[in-house]
């Protein structure tokens, strides 16, 4: 699973017909600080993320594991909205102070 921040949602009005019915999402991927690394992607949403949360994604075979995502067409999927964090005993991210 890897960190992320969800940035937008994408609007696909022609896609394979196996996608409708999916929210995708732009997410940025996140280092532990909460700060972008640089990495985006495009991701199937299986939890009801928000922009501005941060979430944890699945990609490869394992963004297909989801009853959202079972055998459709996914590369990458959030699993999971992050609610906080924390780093060798130090909180790092709580979603009602933080974000």
């Amino acid at each position: 699973m890897i960190l992320a921040k969800v940035l937008g949602t994408l609007v696909s009005t022609r896609k394979e017909p196996r996608l409708d019915g999916l929210t995708l999402l732009v997410l940025g991927q996140c280092g532990p600080d909460g700060k972008p690394t640089g990495g985006s992607v495009v991701a199937a949403d299986a939890v009801g993320a928000g922009v501005g949360e941060f979430v944890l994604y699945a990609s490869g075979s394992s963004a297909r594991q989801t009853v959202a995502t079972d055998g459709k067409p996914v590369d990458a999927v959030v699993m999971a909205i992050v609610d906080c964090w924390d780093i060798e005993g130090e909180e790092r991210y709580h979603k009602g102070r933080d974000g």
